[in-house]
């Protein structure tokens, strides 16, 4: 089903002349409305006691139904449009992040202190101590957002350069949230140990690695070698990011239909680097059935054309094969797949109370809107619904936890522990059906993460400060 809800992704603003008369605005909008647009800050930017100049900022479902709102504005008596910029564009123009210096350099003695010769004295001091570049570089605060641009986020394989608007956007997500300096790095290669090797390369520079949209299964051996390697954290956010915020939650929506996470029949759909990662911590924080679906169906013993991460989820089971199968009597459906997969009726062959995570983005496995009242709890994605499931509120806390216990990598605990944080900061007396996770602009969900992961790095024997 196409994604027919106007959002932020596709906004535009039109600048428009028209007369200065009473009525002239309200057809401007009206004939927005028509259309099907989301109408938000209209502002006058100058006025006669001829005319008026307004912008009008417009939230649209998709890039032709932006040219058909602009058509519909222009094709209005007397309204001359002078402008249309799309603000998603406008917004990345030049890129997102940039780097500042901390010390201003306005003297000669500034110069020779930061610069030769003075800098030759912090270079003898790290050679003769390594330990002394986390405290006299950027090191200890700074990650590397490391893609080779073979998965970006739902669009595919786009490569490197395409790759790097997103890296920008987690660079960015970084220091907004966590206060993290963060640099993107899209690499030329997909070659595996190309990737790996490279990574190793350039790991003097930073105190954690991020990688990003990395197809699986390359993704897993990636990750696995690098934490083997390496003595900084290394995290996939596709797999433990997502994970994490998967968990927690479900742990606050199972609160909401009163059931145990032991009990419910959780069904997975999508057998990539996200789903094997919720399948695995769900495992981990105490799930006992999971049934997971890949394009092909559901991943069965009997099938022959399984990878080592989906093998280990396989049931002996022959008398399923589909995920229309697979959710019958299901108490929870996890989609990190494809838009449209789920139908109402699959939906309402489910156990009584469900929970359905629609995560696939744009478009969801199924719109909210089809089953508002045949589930207990509906999330997605996005951000123009309820409980959204949403990464940032994850990476960021991991990340700065990580960081300032110097952690020497990254332990399934700090990821149960960080759920267990995200999914507290909502009140027992605020939760609800709409209402399982925090907000990510709410400012104790990065700290609150950080304290958790810190606590378990510790308790793993990981922190070395």
């Amino acid at each position: 089903m196409p994604n027919l809800t106007p959002n932020p992704s596709f906004s535009l603003t039109i600048r428009f002349q028209l007369p200065n008369q009473a009525g002239m605005l309200a057809s401007v909008t009206q004939a927005i409305a028509s259309k099907g647009g989301n109408i938000g800050q209209i502002d006058l930017i100058e006025q006669t006691r001829k005319v008026s100049v307004r912008d009008i900022t417009i939230d649209a479902a998709s890039s032709d139904h932006e040219e058909s709102l602009v058509e519909a504005v222009k094709a209005l008596p007397d309204i001359q449009v002078l402008n249309v910029y799309d603000r998603t564009f406008a917004l990345h123009q030049g890129g997102k992040i940039s780097v500042h210096s901390k010390t201003p350099l306005k003297s000669q003695s500034e110069l020779a202190m930061a610069y030769t010769p003075g800098v030759g004295r912090i270079c003898n001091a790290i050679a003769q101590d390594p330990e002394q570049v986390y405290k006299l570089t950027i090191k200890r605060n700074t990650v590397a957002v490391v893609t080779d641009g073979s998965a970006v986020l739902g669009l595919g394989n786009l490569g490197p350069e395409a790759a790097l608007p997103v890296m920008e956007g987690k660079a960015m997500l970084f220091k907004e949230f966590a206060g993290i300096d963060a640099f993107p790095i899209c690499l030329a290669t997909q070659d595996t140990q190309e990737i790996i090797q490279t990574v190793k390369n350039i790991a003097p520079v930073f105190g954690g690695i991020n990688l990003e949209d990395i197809a699986a299964p390359r993704c897993f051996e990636i990750e696995t070698q690098l934490r083997r390697e390496l003595d900084i954290p290394v995290f996939h956010d596709d797999q433990h990011g997502t994970a994490i915020v998967t968990l927690a939650a479900l742990i606050n929506a199972l609160k909401v239909v009163k059931k145990s996470l032991s009990e419910v029949q959780i069904v997975i759909n999508g057998a990539g680097a996200a789903g094997v990662a919720i399948a695995l911590l769900l495992r981990k924080a105490g799930a006992e059935k999971i049934l997971m679906c890949d394009s092909k169906g559901l991943i069965t013993t009997a099938r022959t054309d399984l990878t080592t991460e989906k093998r280990d989820f396989a049931i002996a089971d022959s008398s399923r094969s589909t995920l229309t199968d697979a959710m019958i009597g299901a108490d929870i459906f996890l989609g990190v797949s494809a838009p449209g997969v789920v139908s109402p009726e699959m939906v309402r062959s489910m156990a009584k109370d469900a929970i359905v995570f629609a995560m696939a983005n744009p478009t969801p496995e199924i719109q909210p809107e089809l089953i508002e009242s045949e589930v207990a709890v509906m999330a997605t994605g996005r951000s123009d619904y309820p409980n959204q499931i949403n990464n940032v509120l994850a990476f960021p806390g991991i990340f700065r936890g990580a960081l300032d216990c110097r952690a020497s990598a990254l332990t399934t605990n700090m990821y149960l522990q960080a759920a267990q944080a995200i999914a507290s900061l909502v009140n027992p007396s605020e939760l609800e059906r709409e209402h399982i996770v925090p907000s990510v602009f709410d400012d104790r969900v990065a700290s609150s993460v950080a304290a958790a992961v810190q606590q378990a790095a510790r308790q793993d024997g990981v922190a070395r400060s």
